[in-house]
């Protein structure tokens, strides 16, 4: 019976981890029984739980009912998401900003909903290009738009408090979709909304 609900927690990502976690403090040399430390087992496990509930939601249901008829056909935008997530390879954040356009092709979507079809994939063990090809993937399932371009700017904490130590470095990553990536003016466009350019004339 026991067996049997360790590998349920375990399928559905609620298995505790207090003891891994005192046990880590212990390996560092700490007495995870003083004061300071003695809920911190506890505390650090609630917010993983919290950074990485992504794996708790998915596109469908953020979006709900929020995609809508309509004609229009010019791109449509939402600039400066704020990001949060983590790196799989060392469980560091890394955060920064998200823009992600569209070009509809009858249908748009409730603007809140592309930040939060960003949260979906952002509140996982993520690597950056894995995070933003899935946005991009994601919109175009939801509304088989024309095109999608999504623009990813972020700051890694594993390269910020160790390793190479560059605090002041960024990583850009960007994936295209459709007209996006077969019209370079299309792309153009973007990059400048991006960039906050105004348009030429």
């Amino acid at each position: 019976m026991k067996a049997a609900r360790a590998r349920s927690e375990r399928a559905t990502g609620t298995e505790p981890f207090t003891a891994e976690l005192r046990a880590i403090l212990i390996a560092l040399g700490e007495d995870p029984d003083r004061e300071g430390l003695r809920k911190t087992p506890s505390r650090v496990e609630a917010a993983y739980r919290w950074l990485t509930r992504g794996y708790q939601l998915s596109v469908a249901d953020v979006v709900g009912d929020a995609v809508f008829e309509e004609a229009h056909e010019s791109m449509i935008m939402v600039r400066d998401i704020d990001l949060y997530s983590l790196c799989e390879h060392h469980l560091l954040p890394f955060f920064g900003r998200v823009h992600v356009a569209y070009i509809p092709d009858g249908r748009i979507v409730g603007l809140s909903k592309l930040p939060r079809i960003v949260e979906v994939f952002a509140r996982r063990l993520q690597v950056q290009e894995r995070l933003t090809d899935q946005i991009a993937d994601a919109v175009m399932d939801v509304l088989h738009p024309h095109g999608v371009g999504v623009l990813v700017e972020a700051s890694h904490l594993c390269m910020m408090m160790r390793g190479v130590e560059k605090q002041n470095s960024k990583t850009v990553t960007s994936a295209v979709r459709g007209i996006f990536r077969s019209d370079p003016k299309t792309r153009d466009e973007f990059l400048r909304l991006v960039h906050g350019s105004r348009l030429s004339e």
